[in-house]
């Protein structure tokens, strides 16, 4: 087993010296109200060369366009089959938007479509959840990968049954925004933090009367002057700069990529890992079974399997309490640990009390 291991290493306070640091309020706060806002809407995509889907829904709504277009069709199945496919368009408009504007949307696949390669969206409505029509999107589709299929095989480099269409969508109406209420802005970190809320507060309050009013909100008083005036006051606002707080101590884990992220303050109390290792090898051969001559039997085929389940002797360390980062990392790599191992060790620690810090996976 190859002494590997998936870890990246954040390096916060305590590992390296930090210099006299400082963030703008626009970097980690945002002005509560001022958000996107989501759209979805129902569309067909034409023009694809065999890989459309085949449901029954397709088909009624390829004939609805064509007698919207003038055009009149018997029976639904007079369209070819796999030369279009039903979708779902979703797009983000974001705050203050005006007619016009472009934006861009993701076309998924909803039935059996193989692949949207080629493909050109029509014209659909994108609505709000209050089912208003906001935007229209039309255009060609962009997966950014290949899907092909030939003799019982198929080979892809990416996942083509989703795709984007950069600046597709028209904003048909003005999104009208309001910034704050009668005479306050309230503004609200990116991420809860007390000690960040308060900094904020303190900062703010040289310029204008500013409050906080729990762990994620400031609200600030808009003076006089700025009352017909509020984007001069909030330019000002974001870019007032206050010192960044310490992380939380953290472990972050990505079950799907096998990546582990550190902190440098998390802690071990005394805790003893063992670490074995266990591999399955499964192999398939296939076999042929011919009955003997002059007799009944047919030629059959089938498939034999072995299976081989090797153990390799297990590790125990031990680690100090108050142990840090480099004690970790240097003794999971002297066991040899994997990427999947390290998540497993790093829950059981947890899980036992022994991990000083919040295991966040994602």
């Amino acid at each position: 087993m190859k002494k590997l291991i998936a870890l990246i290493m954040v390096i916060l306070t305590g590992l390296l010296p930090i210099e006299a640091a400082s963030v703008r309020i626009m970097d980690i706060a945002h002005i509560q109200g001022v958000r996107e806002n989501q759209l979805v809407g129902y569309g067909l995509v034409v023009g694809l060369p065999g890989t459309g889907d085949n449901s029954r829904s397709t088909q009624i709504t390829n004939k609805m366009l064509l007698r919207n277009l003038g055009t009149v069709i018997e029976q639904e199945n007079y369209i070819q089959k796999g030369a279009s496919a039903a979708v779902i368009v979703t797009a983000n408009v974001p705050a203050f938007a005006k007619n016009g504007d472009k934006i861009d949307v993701t076309v998924s696949a909803m039935a059996d479509c193989k692949s949207l390669e080629g493909g050109v969206l029509v014209q659909t409505i994108l609505k709000a959840p209050n089912g208003e029509a906001v935007a229209v999107a039309q255009g060609p589709v962009s997966v950014g990968g290949i899907n092909k299929i030939a003799g019982g095989s198929s080979a892809r480099n990416a996942i083509t049954t989703t795709g984007r269409i950069p600046g597709g969508g028209i904003v048909e109406r003005d999104i009208y925004t309001e910034i704050g209420d009668e005479n306050t802005i309230t503004l609200s970190i990116d991420r809860s933090d007390y000690t960040m809320v308060s900094r904020i507060a303190n900062t703010i309050s040289k310029v204008a009367p500013a409050k906080a009013i729990d762990g994620s909100s400031v609200k600030v008083q808009v003076p006089a002057r700025f009352q017909n005036d509020r984007i001069s006051f909030l330019a000002i606002l974001e870019n007032l700069e206050v010192a960044p707080t310490q992380e939380k101590a953290k472990v972050v884990v990505n079950e799907r990529t096998g990546t582990v992220v550190i902190g440098a303050d998390v802690k071990l109390m005394p805790a003893a890992v063992a670490h074995g290792n266990i591999t399955v090898t499964v192999s398939t051969h296939n076999d042929v079974s011919q009955p003997n001559g002059f007799s009944n039997g047919a030629t059959v085929g089938f498939e034999n399997a072995d299976i081989e389940i090797s153990k390799t002797p297990g590790s125990l360390i031990t680690m100090p309490a108050n142990s840090n980062l480099n004690d970790l990392v240097t003794a999971l790599n002297a066991i040899g640990v994997a990427p999947i191992d390290l998540i497993s060790i790093l829950q059981a620690l947890k899980k036992s009390g022994s991990l000083q810090a919040e295991l966040v996976i994602i």
